[in-house]
């Protein structure tokens, strides 16, 4: 489809906008408003959080639907249909008057997230613009490394003013007056395709045998689930792996303020190349800029802050290359499918890591933890590699 670039923009900025609120209402709300609801409701804070382990299964679960969606029906009604889901989920969530109606929540917000976070949005480009999705991918990318920033304030305000249901009921409020109807006057419309499955499996052409797309799949699909693990991990335990280490609690969370920034940094450079590298060295950068940075941690590296900062520019990067590196391997015929079948596994990691985490970090410590952390990252490097090898084009 070809936009105008002032239009091509405003696609950008609206989803961006959604992005920014998505995340900040779903992925990042149990970060401010978790100690509110166990101090209110009198459940562990395991059971708490636990409600987003049970929305990103959830959304594990349903990705691959979503993708079918977004490949047939276009991106609009898709992520229409999810700012619609948060703010069900978020209503419901205000409503909790026990532990059913709680999970319940977050099993909506999880479809929720599933359709409208950033593999329904980077599905969404790729429908809009084909091959050429790669520098919107990068741009909207920009616009999510803020959720936390711009949302984690305004969650601790509104809790603070109307308290953890109110904040909820705002948010809600806000997906439906505003997040809606942007989406809805700004986004295009799209032709409708009566088969997602049929271009999902159809090759850009013959020249690649299907056993070395398979391959080449099963390869990136471990190496997002490796990654989704790590992030899943270091988000939730690394205020507790920084204070192993001797760190005051100020000191870590300062310490482990620097990922934010250098996450945008990454993306940053990313944008100023202008996509005249391939998006595999993208993937390259990233996953070793991840296995140095944990690595170096896990060696008790003298300037923990230069280990983070290369963690956390990696991790940037990565969320770029999931988007960017199926499209540029695989060409656009069916890139929603594609997307949402990686998405699975990578979510169902993400569910599982925070508990599993919590086991690690309780049997063998920080620096097992970080061990292992550590050796995912060097896995994904070597997988990267063995990708690089299979006989792919390169778009």
């Amino acid at each position: 489809m070809t936009l105008s670039t002032g239009r091509r923009r405003r696609v950008i900025a609206a989803l961006g906008i959604a992005q920014i609120l998505a995340w900040g209402a779903s992925y990042y709300l149990p970060a401010i408003l978790a100690r509110p609801i166990e101090a209110e409701m009198g459940w562990p804070l395991a059971w708490v959080v636990g409600g987003l382990s049970v929305g990103l299964l959830v959304a594990g679960l349903v990705a691959v639907r979503v993708g079918h969606a977004i490949e047939r029906h276009g991106g609009r009604p898709v992520l229409a249909t999810s700012v619609v889901l948060l703010a069900l989920g978020l209503a419901i969530l205000a409503a909790t008057n026990g532990l059913v109606v709680f999970f319940l929540a977050w099993v909506v917000l999880g479809i929720g997230m599933a359709a409208g976070l950033y593999d329904a949005a980077f599905s969404c480009l790729g429908r809009i613009f084909g091959s050429e999705a790669r520098p919107a991918i990068t741009a909207l990318t920009l616009w999510g490394g803020f959720a936390s920033t711009v949302c984690w304030p305004i969650s601790a305000f509104l809790a603070e003013t109307f308290g953890w249901r109110g904040a909820c009921l705002v948010y809600a409020a806000v997906f439906l007056i505003v997040v809606l109807p942007l989406l809805l006057v700004i986004l295009p419309r799209e032709e409708r395709r009566e088969s997602g499955m049929k271009h999902a499996a159809a090759p850009e052409s013959g020249e690649t045998p299907p056993g070395r797309r398979r391959l080449a799949f099963a390869i990136l699909s471990l190496m997002m689930t490796a990654g989704g693990a790590i992030m899943a991990v270091w988000s939730v335990h690394a205020i507790t792996i920084l204070q192993a280490g001797g760190l005051t609690l100020a000191g870590a969370v300062a310490l482990g303020a620097l990922v934010g920034p250098a996450q945008v940094g990454g993306r940053v450079i990313e944008m100023l190349t202008g996509g005249r590298c391939h998006a595999m060295w993208t993937l390259a950068a990233s996953v070793i800029l991840v296995a140095l940075g944990m690595t170096l941690l896990w060696m008790g590296f003298p300037i923990p802050a230069l280990s983070l900062v290369l963690y956390g520019a990696g991790n940037g990067i990565w969320s770029i290359a999931r988007g960017t590196v199926p499209l540029a391997l695989f060409g656009p015929h069916g890139y929603a499918v594609l997307i949402g079948k990686l998405a699975v596994p990578s979510l169902l990691a993400q569910a599982a890591a925070p508990p599993i985490g919590a086991l690690l970090l309780d049997s063998v410590g920080a620096d097992g933890t970080l061990a292992v952390l550590a050796a995912i990252a060097l896995g994904s490097l070597a997988g990267f590699l063995l990708l690089a090898t299979t006989s792919i084009p390169r778009r």
